[in-house]
């Protein structure tokens, strides 16, 4: 298992918040105290609850995720499983997936997708919190997301070895597609997603996700 190295002491609050990415105060717990959070925390959190909280440095996270999120979570899933499944390429993870990047690292994906080469076992893991680095980790934006907090996550997510991510801003209607931590394409709505090397074959036309966002009666 691949470990970070520890982060220097924090000596003010603005330390904390400026470590974590300038998020919103709201979404940091203060139990258990920042620095002394472990997994076994997180799923607490979740059991009691019913919170998703990451685990950075010892502290908590609340995620957050708003309807339309979800709403374009939930699409991507669906059309990521109807290309993965038939191909039995791997396994395909929605907003409540934790995941271990590193020891004391724990994210959670809007969506992800690992091939099996990447799951242990090669089967569907069964702990609730299993060291899996995906192939494809994407993020829809939600408000309270900062621009810090999401460069440290490509960081993260492009040192334990994923090898494409893909951020979704709602607002913008368009995503940026990294295949590096600072360097990214934009697509608009009028433009197609691709899986690159990670999901060879798979497209999609950005007009159809974003038009789960105007659906009505």
């Amino acid at each position: 298992m691949s470990t970070l190295t520890h982060p220097p002491a924090l000596r003010t609050v603005a330390d904390l918040l400026k470590r974590l990415g300038d998020i919103p105060a709201h979404r940091i717990w203060l139990d258990p105290r920042p620095g002394a959070a472990s997994e076994a925390d997180v799923l607490e959190a979740r059991r009691r609850e019913g919170r998703l909280c990451e685990l950075l440095d010892g502290v908590l996270v609340e995620k957050p995720m708003g309807l339309r999120e979800s709403i374009l979570a939930g699409a991507l899933i669906a059309l990521l499983r109807a290309f993965v499944i038939p191909r039995n390429l791997g396994i395909v993870s929605g907003e409540a997936g934790l995941i271990r990047l590193f020891s004391g690292l724990v994210r959670i994906p809007d969506v992800a997708f690992a091939s099996w080469d990447r799951v242990p076992g090669r089967r569907v893991p069964t702990e609730p919190i299993p060291d899996l680095v995906p192939d494809l980790a994407v993020e829809v934006l939600s408000e309270s997301n900062t621009l810090e907090e999401m460069a440290r996550k490509r960081r993260e997510y492009f040192d334990a070895g994923v090898r494409l991510a893909w951020m979704i801003d709602p607002d913008a209607r368009a995503v940026a597609v990294y295949t590096s931590p600072n360097e990214a394409a934009l697509l608009d709505e009028n433009q197609t997603l691709g899986g690159g090397e990670v999901l060879v074959g798979f497209t999609l036309p950005l007009q159809e996700l974003f038009a789960e966002l105007d659906r009505r009666a």
